[in-house]
């Protein structure tokens, strides 16, 4: 008697009897075959299968009146795989199981390529030079409504009225001024003038020869130091003469009048060299040296930082104090240039000891006035015998100095 469980011809095909049917549930193309197993061959569409267990790639369709419109219904029964050729199979194939599609990526060549880099830049180009055009237009719109360019002002332009170097602090030009570092003043041989203070002729002529030979002797300093050097003018004044110094009488001064003028006495010169020929030399050559130091000071900057300092001094004793200290430090510099020429213009003698008296009476406390601004008889001694013992500017330092040494 014949099985009826047993499958029949066509059966192997899906849908047939002995094939339960997919849970609807379940996540398409996750039902595996219930019913019996297709033997090792090949599916439909004629790709060979390693194992009779394979499940299928698809929800397997029914067959029926049921089934949807579409591509032609399977039919017939057939032991084995279909034909190449079967209608049915084709089209099972072609609704459920589609040949992919292979991707075929498309060859450029470099020419292009760089066609469309290069056609990419000019356009960004061309977008950042229009949006800066149509930005500096709209600002240019906002600063004047009437449409008139804005002047476009280059690096070097902007900001070319502000300092391009900071200042020297008055107090750093005076404490610690270059000239204190060129060491001893070099000797430049000079002699004492021979002209006598007999007539106004001879004494200008004196103070001529010696400031040519001053020059001679500083120049090199001051430039050694950073600083330009020009020679002062010499004015020879009556007392009472107005003179590009003011109004003079009796005593020498400095202005800075021409670049820097001396302005010297000589009316009383003649008496003076008559009662004692030797400290009327000894002044000379000194007082000259005294204003010449004052224009060290100016060609340096000492002379204007102490001036600015002096000039916001909190109160008159401070101001009198940097008066002394400027004043001291111009008698300190007279005397290195003196000391520096001993061999030639020898200080020596009746003319040492002239100078050594001078150098103990010539305080604020011999003045008429008693005005303390020139320094003590001590303190103008103690740095006249400093400049003239060491020869070198950096002994002249008044600014750093103890109080009582610019007394």
């Amino acid at each position: 008697m014949p099985d009826d469980s047993a499958p029949k011809p066509g059966h192997f095909l899906p849908g047939g009897e002995g094939e339960t049917p997919p849970d609807p549930a379940a996540p398409p193309g996750s039902t595996p075959l219930s019913g019996p197993s297709l033997r090792t061959g090949t599916s439909l569409g004629g790709t060979p299968l390693q194992g009779g267990s394979n499940p299928l790639s698809a929800p397997t369709p029914r067959l029926g009146a049921s089934t949807p419109a579409g591509p032609p219904q399977l039919s017939g029964s057939r032991l084995g795989p279909p034909k190449p050729d079967d209608p049915a199979a084709a089209a099972f194939k072609a609704r459920y199981s589609p040949e992919p599609i292979p991707f075929m990526p498309k060859k450029r060549s470099k020419a292009l390529i760089a066609g469309i880099v290069v056609g990419v830049l000019v356009v960004v180009g061309g977008g950042v030079a229009g949006a800066v055009k149509v930005l500096s237009s709209y600002d240019d719109f906002v600063a004047n409504p009437m449409g008139t360019p804005s002047v476009k002002t280059t690096d070097d332009q902007a900001g070319s009225d502000e300092p391009t170097a900071k200042p020297t602090p008055d107090l750093v030009v005076q404490k610690e001024n270059k000239l204190y570092a060129i060491g001893k003043l070099a000797p430049a041989g000079c002699k004492e003038p021979a002209y006598r203070p007999t007539s106004k002729e001879n004494v200008k002529a004196y103070y001529q020869a010696l400031l040519i030979c001053m020059n001679k002797a500083w120049e090199p300093a001051v430039r050694k130091a950073g600083f330009d050097f020009h020679p002062p003018k010499l004015i020879m004044f009556d007392d009472g003469q107005e003179t590009a110094c003011g109004v003079q009488e009796k005593v020498s001064s400095y202005c800075d009048a021409d670049g820097g003028s001396v302005a010297m006495p000589w009316e009383d010169l003649e008496d003076d060299y008559r009662h004692n020929s030797a400290l009327a030399r000894v002044d000379m050559a000194d007082s000259l040296g005294y204003v010449y130091g004052v224009h060290i000071q100016n060609l340096t900057g000492i002379f204007d930082a102490s001036e600015s300092i002096g000039d916001t001094a909190p109160n008159a004793a401070a101001k009198l104090e940097q008066d002394r200290r400027q004043a001291l430090q111009a008698t300190c510099l007279s005397a290195v240039f003196l000391g520096a020429e001993k061999a030639t213009f020898p200080i020596r003698g009746q003319l040492l000891q002239q100078w050594n008296w001078r150098s103990k009476n010539s305080g604020d406390e011999n003045t008429e006035d008693k005005v303390r601004d020139h320094g003590s008889r001590k303190s103008v001694e103690l740095w006249m015998t400093r400049g003239f013992s060491t020869t070198n500017p950096s002994a002249c330092n008044t600014f750093v100095a103890a109080a009582n040494q610019v007394s």
